[in-house]
């Protein structure tokens, strides 16, 4: 019997990992009906984490209205807990993610992770003793200090009066009070799941590279990282630290960086760890082949993408990957010779964004189906 991992990322705005998984078992049953297949679906720290963790360990799934990106505005969101409840998988973008906010909407001088504090309070009051917070897909730069306020530290004025949330706002603290900052933090293992490795400030800082999609003109960008500087500074001497220059820090506008100085975080590549917690390894071990694929693939892949983490177990165990994407890129070469057998663009001939999209599934599934006549042929001559 052949055996069939199915390791997909989500198809972003198209299909979720589920959904892709589901495509390929439908074009791979075409051909092989009796074939054993077997989902993982993946994540990187972004889109899709919780529900990956969740499905690989048989988790549960926690509801929860907390305080959108403006923070006057609730939210529905929700986090994980697998490892019988004592570990919690939060999104951060759940709460405070960039799809929450209208493009024309979005300002990241007041947007703020408020609610992603709220999350990780609300997996603290359930007793966890680890929390994984993925940081993909924000809409915010405040360097987390809405997810400390919420945890309860204080950022006050010159006249010791409470500073407003949002990223504008950060020049404004002169002093820090953790004196009610949450104490069960520091019995608590928390862990940042990324694949940005950028530092707080700077040219390759949050503000410069990712503020714009968030709705900040050049103006915006050097006010934010100009605060960015200037708050991470103020943390830096108050809690004698240094944080702001370390990969990653500056992940979801800086909460990276809030998350290491205010709940002892560390951080790893989002993959990685979900690769980890779904013994991806062990499942490939005993495949014929493995099946991969995000929305897009290209030289930026191997730069911790979900397929490029699942190309390297493969690898080590020296199984054939092949990789699906609504479009493949440049430099896609340079892929096979890190452990990806091919690469295949699904789209079936030209169309616009919105049809590539609106028929994703299908065109996985036909995709599948044509790869899979190829394998079952050469396994017949």
């Amino acid at each position: 019997m052949t055996t069939f991992i199915l390791a997909p990322d989500s198809f972003k705005e198209s299909m979720t990992a589920e959904q892709a998984c589901l495509a390929m078992q439908r074009g791979i049953e075409k051909v092989i009906p009796d074939a054993k297949i077997i989902h993982v679906p993946m994540a990187d720290g972004g889109e899709g984490t919780v529900d990956a963790l969740v499905s690989a360990r048989n988790g549960r799934k926690v509801y929860i209205e907390v305080s959108g990106p403006f923070t006057q505005k609730k939210v529905q969101a929700y986090f994980g807990l697998i490892e019988n409840d004592q570990t919690a998988v939060i999104e951060m973008a759940l709460a405070n993610g960039i799809h929450l906010i209208e493009k024309s909407q979005r300002n990241p001088l007041l947007t703020s992770t408020l609610g992603t504090g709220e999350m990780i309070k609300a997996a603290l009051d359930l007793g966890v003793s680890k929390i994984i917070i993925g940081l993909g897909g924000s809409v915010t730069n405040d360097a987390g200090a809405g997810m400390a306020q919420a945890l309860g530290a204080k950022f006050l004025d010159e006249y010791g009066q409470s500073v407003a949330l949002g990223g504008g706002q950060l020049d404004q603290i002169q002093s820090i009070d953790l004196s009610e900052l949450d104490a069960r933090l520091k019995q608590t293992e928390i862990i940042i799941a990324s694949d940005v490795n950028n530092p707080l400030c700077g040219e390759n800082g949050a503000s410069y590279v990712f503020a714009p999609q968030k709705g900040a003109n050049p103006e915006m960008v050097k006010t934010l990282d100009q605060n960015l500087k200037q708050f991470a500074d103020l943390v830096e001497s108050t809690l004698n630290i240094e944080k702001q220059n370390i990969a990653g820090a500056g992940a979801a506008g800086g909460l990276g960086f809030g998350l290491m100085a205010f709940a002892g975080a560390s951080i790893r590549s989002g993959v990685e760890i979900v690769i980890e917690e779904t013994q991806l390894a062990e499942k490939i071990a005993q495949a014929d082949y493995v099946f991969t694929g995000e929305g897009g693939i290209d030289f930026q892949t191997k730069f911790g993408k979900t397929p490029f983490g699942v190309a390297q177990v493969a690898k080590r165990l020296n199984k054939p990957v092949i990789a699906f994407a609504g479009y493949v890129g440049e430099g896609v070469e340079e892929l096979y010779d890190e452990g990806f057998t091919a690469i295949f663009g699904i789209v079936d001939g030209a169309c616009d964004l919105t049809t590539a999209l609106k028929n994703g599934e299908k065109n996985l599934e036909r995709c599948c189906e044509s790869v899979v006549r190829l394998i079952n042929k050469e396994k017949c001559i």
